[in-house]
């Protein structure tokens, strides 16, 4: 059953692919539009879900999934046309693959799923994230506003919760994979 809080997960996921071929065919000011509103998306879905009782299994996996790929495809386009440094895509990019990677690793290793949340700093480093991702496109937007000093301490500030986040969730993974194995072996 498709419900209102997945149903604004879709429309994030169905408005990345033209996000992306609006950015690079230099319509700016219209790849902006369709970012923020994804991300609207992303900010009003969870509360949705909590305040209509309408939380699924599907949505759990759907939320994070979606703001990968919105991130994650915007931050590589960006570093492609030579808006964000290659060094921070890289970085986020390595970041998700490794924590997703992970995740197949610990299912390999204790035949069961770990639960995906989001930790408090993962939802930090996905708000900074957009946060930088709509400054370079507002950037985009209009040149003169002169946001060079800003975007450098946006890049700063991003990579270092990306860092941050991502040693929390390998940490967490680690801890989850232990208490399985302690459990394992005393069956």
């Amino acid at each position: 059953m498709l419900n209102l809080p997945n149903f604004l997960t879709l429309i994030r996921i169905a408005a990345i692919p033209l996000f992306l071929v609006l950015l690079v065919s230099g319509f700016y000011t219209e790849a902006l539009v369709v970012f923020v509103v994804g991300a609207i998306t992303d900010a009003l879905d969870g509360p949705v879900a909590r305040l209509t009782n309408q939380r699924t299994p599907l949505g759990a996996y759907l939320d994070p999934l979606a703001d990968k790929l919105l991130i994650m495809s915007s931050v590589i386009v960006l570093g492609i046309i030579g808006k964000v440094p290659a060094w921070l895509t890289i970085l986020i990019v390595s970041r998700d693959l490794i924590i997703m990677l992970g995740y197949g690793a610990i299912y390999y290793l204790a035949q069961e799923w770990m639960e995906a949340r989001p930790s408090r700093m993962g939802k930090l480093n996905t708000l900074i994230q957009l946060s930088m991702i709509t400054a370079v496109l507002v950037f985009l937007y209009d040149s003169r506003i002169g946001a060079e000093q800003l975007l450098y301490y946006l890049f700063l500030l991003t990579a270092v919760t990306t860092v941050i986040s991502g040693f929390q969730y390998a940490y967490r993974g680690l801890i989850w994979l232990q208490s399985r194995a302690s459990s394992l072996s005393r069956r």
